[in-house]
């Protein structure tokens, strides 16, 4: 039996599949690779006790899945890969960047709007 979560967050509820996409371990070779490829690029910073980072969870897998599901998403956890917050100049969970090839194309803080999370994911579609 497969399983649904439900979130509603400001009137909108999401629904997302048990089985959806999750984002990859970040890796820098495959993050190179994606952005090489000039394709847009979601970096997730999250923490497992992080309330924010998941609500972002579940809005950010069905934007994966229905609207954008070309973009390359990786995971960053923000206990134990410090290195890489530094890197990306990230210094809260629930941080989201979005590239496109090698430019980024912005990034919130703490956002968990399912129209504002569209909106940033978007961004690594334009040119």
């Amino acid at each position: 039996m497969r399983r649904r979560v439900l979130l509603t967050l400001a009137g909108v509820t999401v629904i997302s599949p048990a089985w959806a996409a999750a984002p990859a371990p970040f890796s820098d070779k495959a993050f190179a690779d994606a952005q090489a490829a000039g394709k847009p690029v979601i970096v997730e910073i999250h923490a497992s006790w992080c309330p924010v980072c998941a609500k972002q969870g579940p809005i950010l897998s069905q934007l994966r899945d229905n609207d954008f599901k070309d973009a390359v998403a990786f995971a960053i956890d923000f206990d134990s890969q410090k290195d890489l917050l530094a890197k990306f100049g990230a210094n809260r969970q629930s941080t989201i960047i979005v590239f496109r090839g090698k430019v980024e194309k912005g990034r919130s803080v703490g956002v968990s709007d399912p129209a504002a999370l569209k909106e940033l994911v978007a961004r690594a579609y334009a040119n």
